[in-house]
């Protein structure tokens, strides 16, 4: 069985890579919108601080997958349970990616527990308190970044708004810099420590791991921050297309508005252990962004199609690797 639990390691691996790949968009989508830097440039960039955070966030939201979602004794010498979650996960994230549809690779991950979870051990399997907590993020983690955007860019337009536009842009080309680098920070150190929440899972339930283990041996981090960096380094063009012109138009003041917004909720709830959606998060703070000029300066019809995809997100991760988890028990 030690060579299952390397296959479903490596799937996991794999699935963290495109997290990455996924929400590299998220990281480069304003300061790639804004000709800051060009998109090569951009996802190298981002990549670099996806690995730095190694070093600046700890591992709060590993502790929370790993422990808060589903109850530990349900996975106990199960070897195929964190690999079909993987695979019903992956399947829907792989399916946006390819349509350029931003969508949350967190809450696929917890729609690929639940849904193995209820097909072995019924409701009493799933800590409510839990999923109750990454749901009501759900809804604020882009309400946050909505409102901080909006805020940040009106109190900045008040101090700049009447300097002449072309200088407006240089200096705060070089703050995009800044910005975007902390918001690459805050996503890798949210995004990565989820796949280290399901590593450290997967070898607590098959034995590998002492049952008392509070966080993640030094390897499995290690491992999961390059994997989402190198993710980040091929990611998905169609969303940053999505997210960084799709939704509003934005100028250098702009995206160092939204950048920062969306850092600044990712640090706070990652350091709470609270496991979010970057892509929520930076999608209300450009709108956020985007109506202080007006409106209708935002797609409404756009982010209406993006919250969809965020509602049917669980549901569908669910359906599907409680589907897969059910098909390979019948060959067990």
């Amino acid at each position: 069985m030690l060579i299952l639990v390397i296959i479903t390691i490596a799937v996991a691996i794999i699935y963290d890579f495109l997290n990455g790949m996924n929400d590299a968009g998220n990281s480069i989508a304003t300061i790639v919108a804004t000709n800051v830097l060009p998109p090569k440039l951009a996802v190298a960039w981002a990549a670099f601080f996806n690995f730095l955070a190694i070093a600046v966030l700890g591992t709060h939201v590993a502790n929370t997958i790993g422990t808060g979602i589903i109850a530990p004794h349900i996975i106990e010498k199960d070897y195929i349970f964190i690999l079909c979650s993987l695979l019903g996960a992956g399947t829907w994230v792989l399916i946006c990616g390819l349509n350029g549809i931003p969508n949350s690779v967190s809450h696929a991950l917890i729609g690929g527990l639940i849904g193995p979870a209820l097909i072995k051990g019924g409701a009493a399997a799933i800590f409510y308190s839990g999923v109750f907590k990454i749901a009501i993020f759900i809804i604020l983690a882009p309400v946050f970044g909505f409102v901080i955007g909006y805020f940040f860019m009106a109190l900045t337009l008040l101090f700049w708004g009447r300097k002449p536009p072309l200088k407006i842009d240089r200096y705060f080309r070089v703050l995009q810099l800044a910005s975007s680098a902390a918001f690459s920070l805050g996503h890798g150190g949210n995004d990565a420590q989820k796949t280290m929440g399901i590593i450290m899972m997967l070898l607590i339930g098959t034995g590998y791991l002492p049952a008392d283990t509070t966080s993640p041996p030094f390897w499995i981090i290690l491992i999961c921050y390059t994997a989402i960096a190198l993710g980040t380094l091929l990611g998905s063009k169609k969303i940053v297309k999505t997210l960084g012109a799709g939704l509003t138009h934005l100028k250098p003041i702009g995206g160092f508005c939204a950048e920062t917004a969306g850092a600044l909720t990712l640090f706070v709830v990652t350091l709470a252990g609270i496991p979010v959606s970057t892509t929520h998060t930076i999608t209300g703070s450009i709108m956020g962004v985007g109506v202080t000029k007006r409106a209708s300066a935002v797609k409404w019809k756009l982010a209406g199609n993006i919250v969809v995809a965020w509602i049917i997100t669980i549901p569908c991760t669910m359906f599907l690797s409680g589907l897969i988890y059910f098909l390979v028990t019948l060959f067990k």
